[in-house]
């Protein structure tokens, strides 16, 4: 499973004509489009269709047995390129995440569009009506589709002139059927050139988008590493995998650009700014294994703030718990102290993280090491002991700072200092989590999540589990979620002790292993990235709550 979840590379040479070279955003509004087109088309045959049983009546009312027998097929066909239409809507929408297949099988609704066009020209529309020569309709589609699904050069010049051959292909069947035209050979090559002459200018707008993706690509650089696709997004900014140009590592980088600090005004900017710096900055000194490792931190030339982390290969506490049920005592003890080890760091420094919730713990593999714990986000670390270092409070009017459902109630309520000890209620609420696979307090809105934190005593997790809980499991947990700080543990060093000493089976590197190789072996890696993409990095998220 090692490194299955780094994608590959999404600049390849542009004369293999891979897909890849269009980054993954391009890639995902073509398949929209695709879509698009799809009904488009699907108008045109109902337009055709409609042509063929109203209007034709309306206009021709004596259009004699010939006119009807001409509708009559000209209706099959249009039904056909209907139903051809709505099908390619349905497969744009069930291979969206297969682009490249998805474009290869457009180019085959191209084709085809262009065989119904080519039978309705020859073999429906009697020869007598062709006194000269005109030009096929099969242009707009050789010209129109590759500004929809831009493929590579060499398939869409195929394509095209596959298309394009469809016309004299059909009317050399409608000759052998004994049809018979006055049209001279110069009227042939003006009725069928300008389908070849469309097939090479199809060529244009999808080596334009190609290299508009190319471009794109290029562009998408900060310092030494090249953005790829966006693997996560949040209040904070968005995440994207990142790959280093010379050393080939995997990241994962985090950024927010001006336009979007801007967007609610100069207070708002300046917080989330500084937010984002301080997240790097707090990132940068710790040093526990356990707390996600920053890379690199800079500006780039437009005034996009960015920085660069560690790409993770596993799941987040939401996801493991969501996918595979509550875990047990015996491995929610182990994966509890792992974060304490990285908290209790932070808080020797004098840093709350005050956002510690199950999407920023994530249960990964370390070089042979598997549920090896890192804890992420640190964008609302604050200093508990001295706030003039880092200058004013970074809160804006009426805004509570943090995660509802994962919330200290001192953090809740406001007007007295937060220290170290938030931290813990909050992991206490992970731990129910874990246990249980259910939130401590739920409601309908935030507030009334937030009342219940600040009022309600929290039931035991041992109420709530199908698996044995020992009591002192349940204790640690409960103090932990002590509505007054001075009765939680005292620091998360503290805690580490006291479920050090906690009386449940050990969970062993043997089990752990044998846990993923059950539930995650190297056959599902592949499914595991395209149904769960919080397996590939941090997931920022800063949920700035104004009163309801």
């Amino acid at each position: 499973m090692k490194g299955s979840i780094v994608a590959p590379h999404l600049t390849t040479p542009a004369a293999t004509g891979d897909l890849r070279a269009l980054p993954a955003e391009i890639l995902e509004q073509t398949c929209k489009r695709v879509g698009i087109a799809s009904f488009a088309f699907a108008g045109i045959w109902a337009w055709v269709l409609l042509m063929n049983t109203v209007v034709w009546r309306l206009v021709e009312p004596d259009g004699g047995a010939l006119l009807g027998q001409m509708s009559g097929r000209a209706n099959l066909v249009a039904v056909v390129g209907i139903g051809l239409s709505l099908a390619m809507v349905f497969v744009a929408g069930a291979l969206h995440h297969r682009p490249s297949l998805l474009i290869d099988i457009g180019l085959g609704f191209e084709v085809t569009n262009a065989l119904l066009i080519a039978v309705f020209n020859w073999l429906i529309i009697p020869p007598e009506w062709y006194p000269s020569a005109g030009v096929s309709f099969i242009c707009v589609v050789i010209l129109f589709y590759p500004t929809i699904a831009p493929a590579g050069p060499y398939r869409t010049l195929a394509a095209a002139f596959l298309a394009a051959s469809l016309d004299p292909l059909v009317f050399q069947i409608s000759v052998a059927q004994g049809n018979v035209y006055d049209l001279r050979t110069y009227d042939l090559l003006w009725t069928f050139g300008p389908n070849y002459v469309c097939a090479l200018l199809a060529v244009v707008p999808a080596t334009v988008i190609r290299g508009l993706g190319k471009r794109v690509s290029r562009e998408r650089e900060l310092g030494a590493y090249r953005i790829g696709e966006r693997i996560g997004h949040g209040g904070m900014g968005d995440v994207y995998r990142a790959t280093h140009r010379l050393l080939a590592r995997p990241a994962a980088i985090k950024l927010i650009r001006p336009e979007v600090l801007g967007s609610e005004g100069p207070d708002r900017a300046r917080v989330v700014i500084e937010r984002f710096r301080r997240e790097a900055r707090a990132a940068a000194n710790l040093r526990s294994p356990h707390t996600i490792e920053l890379y690199d931190f800079g500006t780039a030339d437009d005034g996009t703030f960015y920085y660069v982390m560690e790409l993770l290969d596993g799941l987040n506490l939401d996801r493991l718990v969501t996918r595979f049920g509550p875990l047990g005592a015996d491995r929610t003890v182990n994966l509890l102290k792992q974060i304490c080890l990285s908290l209790g760091e932070a808080h020797e420094r004098g840093l709350v993280h005050r956002d510690i919730k199950p999407s920023n713990l994530v249960a990964c593999k370390m070089g042979l090491a598997v549920d090896f714990m890192k804890v992420l986000d640190f964008g609302l670390v604050k200093a508990s002991s001295d706030t003039r270092r880092d200058g004013p409070e970074l809160t804006s009017p009426d805004v509570t700072t943090g995660t509802p459902t994962f919330m200290a109630p001192e953090i809740a309520v406001g007007g007295r200092p937060v220290d170290s000890r938030a931290d813990i209620y909050v992991l206490g609420c992970v731990a129910f989590w874990m246990l249980t696979g259910r939130n401590v307090f739920e409601g309908p809105t935030s507030i009334a999540i937030l009342t219940q934190h600040v009022r309600d005593a929290p039931p035991a997790p041992s109420t709530l589990s199908e698996t044995g809980i020992p009591p002192e499991l349940d204790r640690i947990v409960l103090e932990c979620l002590a509505k007054d700080p001075d009765d939680r543990p005292e620091s998360a060093i503290e805690l580490f002790r006291r479920l050090d000493a906690c009386p449940v089976q050990p969970w062993t590197a043997e089990r752990a292993r044998q846990w993923w190789e059950l539930h995650i072996p190297e056959s599902e890696v592949a499914e595991l990235e395209a149904t769960d993409r919080s397996i590939i990095g941090s997931e920022p998220t800063i949920a700035l709550l104004r009163e309801e």
